[in-house]
């Protein structure tokens, strides 16, 4: 294929909660393919759920940021080395060490005993909505706060930078920001993170960030994983937790499943809900790797310096993996989905996101039976903006009693 023939990544949505149209018909006849970057370079565009699997399993495939090209506009210049301490975007062995001194944070015990404290500020909230009647936006008053509390209670960030680290984190995500304004927040925000580290080092608390002050780490290092978590404890799960509403309001045979989670025949409770939503919706619409030496993939030859992405939500919606993938099915067995990716890189938080998750979508539910939008479907503004999917707000209302 020549650059001429060489597509750019698709973006348009049939609905809400579908992938773009095209990426069903590359991945049934060119699973890897030719796609042109915003930057000029030509790399590739992997749809195919096995192979999506393979790239990110593969430690040819670097996840380093100096070499990878963005597939959006959203700054699509290859990049800088990454900071120390953001290791989401370094290889082995700079990974793992940093990786290791995080992973006892987030076991699936650990995360477990966070439960009853998650299901305080989801009521808490809930609370609220309920105090103020409706009608409501469930963004601002539900599925963004209760990841915010708990992601900053667990780092140690004290409750008046909350919303300020809120906001330039929004600005990080967005695809129609500038880059200077995005660099003047990223600087904003790590130097407020960097003044908290030092707060944490004089006088310790019980969280996350006040422990890592024993390690080896260095206020630079310690700043940046708390950016970097802040970030992405923020944006991904409270996205997850409107965009399922959404879904589960507009599929009400599906929303008359979790209700009936705990007693229906075969179903696997909230969990599998929660899992199912992961893939159907797949709010992380994609992942980049850079090959650091030539690779056969798909029958295809990836040079060195390519980079590839991988489409999460076309290798979530595969009919090869799942039957019906572009049903919603919460009584469906979704494990194997790539929501988290897949490797060394997975995500580290996955766990607190279910707990979010199954603890925010019965309880929301619950509170209000009869909540239902409250606005036209076509009316809700999407974040087609943004590099996590999802909706700018959630118009809704209830009947009170």
């Amino acid at each position: 294929m020549t650059p001429t023939e060489a597509i750019v990544l698709p973006s348009g949505r049939p609905t809400p909660f579908d992938p773009p149209v095209e990426l069903a018909g590359l991945r049934e006849s060119r699973p890897i393919t030719r796609l042109a970057y915003p930057d000029g370079h030509l790399g590739w565009l992997v749809t195919s759920h096995a192979l999506v699997r393979e790239v990110l399993a593969d430690r040819r495939f670097s996840a380093r940021s100096e070499l990878r090209h963005l597939p959006t506009d959203s700054g699509g210049q290859a990049g800088q080395p990454a900071p120390p301490g953001m290791f989401i975007s370094t290889d082995p062995p700079v990974h793992t060490r940093y990786r290791h001194l995080l992973t006892g944070e987030f076991t699936v015990r650990r995360m477990r005993q966070l439960s009853e404290r998650i299901e305080e500020v989801t009521r808490l909230h809930l609370d609220a909505m309920e105090r103020q009647g409706p009608p409501a936006d469930l963004v601002t008053a539900f599925t963004a706060p209760i990841p915010a509390v708990v992601i900053c209670e667990l780092l140690g960030v004290p409750e008046q930078d909350r919303e300020r680290f809120m906001a330039q984190g929004t600005t990080l995500m967005r695809t129609d920001v500038p880059r200077e304004e995005k660099i003047a927040a990223y600087l904003a925000m790590q130097a407020h993170m960097k003044e908290l580290v030092q707060a944490k080092r004089g006088a310790p608390t019980d969280d996350m960030l006040s422990g890592l002050t024993k390690s080896d780490l260095d206020d630079e290092e310690l700043a940046n994983i708390g950016f970097m978590l802040l970030g992405a404890g923020l944006d991904t799960t409270a996205n997850m937790l409107s965009l399922g509403t959404f879904a589960l309001l507009r599929h009400p045979e599906q929303l008359a499943v979790l209700r009936a989670r705990p007693d229906r025949p075969g179903s696997g409770g909230v969990e599998q809900v929660v899992e199912e939503l992961l893939r159907y919706l797949s709010v992380v619409p994609f992942l980049v790797r850079t090959a650091l030496e030539d690779v056969e993939l798909g029958g295809e030859l990836v040079s060195a310096g390519e980079t590839v992405t991988v489409s999460i939500s076309a290798a979530n919606r595969d009919p090869g993996r799942f039957a019906d993938p572009d049903r919603l099915d919460l009584l469906r067995a979704s494990g194997g989905h790539v929501s988290f990716g897949h490797g060394v890189h997975q995500c580290l938080g996955q766990q607190l996101a279910r707990v979010e998750m199954r603890a925010g979508y019965p309880a929301l539910f619950e509170r209000f039976p009869s909540l239902r939008l409250a606005v036209e479907p076509g009316e809700v503004p999407l974040r087609t903006d943004m590099l996590i999917y999802g909706v700018h707000s959630l118009p809704v209302t209830w009947d009170t009693r």
